[in-house]
C-alpha cells in the first residue's frame, strides 16, 4: 500500500474520531436507563440465531 494511501487513512480515521467523539458523549448521557425486562429482549434473539446457525453447519455437513 502507498505511503500516501496510509497518511490519507489514517487522516480519516482521526477525523472521523474527531466528529463522532461528542456525538457518543452526548448518545451515552441521555441514552435510555435499562429495565429489568431488556436483557430477555437481547438474550432471545442471540439464542435464536445461535440455533439457527448450529442447524445451517449441520445441514451443510
Amino acid at each position: 500500500m502507498p505511503t500516501w494511501l496510509q497518511i490519507g487513512s489514517a487522516l480519516l480515521i482521526v477525523g472521523l474520531l474527531v466528529f463522532l467523539w461528542p456525538q457518543a458523549k452526548h448518545w451515552m448521557k441521555n441514552s435510555p436507563k435499562a429495565q429489568p425486562g431488556d436483557w430477555s429482549g437481547l438474550v432471545l434473539p442471540l439464542i435464536g440465531l445461535v440455533l439457527f446457525v448450529m442447524f445451517m453447519i449441520a445441514s451443510v455437513r
